[in-house]
This record gives structure tokens, C-alpha cells and sequence, in this order.
């Protein structure tokens, strides 16, 4: 493999949107929330 096929492959990857699921949940005006599972409370 060539380095340009390298620095491409490379650069496809490194700008490729990663999907995140978040959960379900309302925030409060600091973009937090308790987990009633857990009783954590947590940013985002």
C-alpha cells in the first residue's frame, strides 16, 4: 500500500462521524439529570 492510499485511509477514518446513543431523560438548565436507576446524577 502506498503512503497516499495510507494518508487517505487515514484521513476517511479520522473524519468519519461516531454515532453515540444517548438515553432517554430531561435535563436541567446545567445539562444534567439524576438516573432513578442508580440515584447518580450526572452532566452531559
Amino acid at each position: 500500500m502506498t503512503f497516499a492510499k495510507i494518508a487517505l485511509a487515514a484521513a476517511v477514518f479520522a473524519f468519519s462521524p461516531i454515532s453515540a446513543s444517548g438515553h432517554g431523560g430531561g435535563l436541567d438548565k446545567n445539562g444534567c439529570h439524576t438516573d432513578h436507576k442508580t440515584g447518580d446524577y450526572h452532566c452531559h
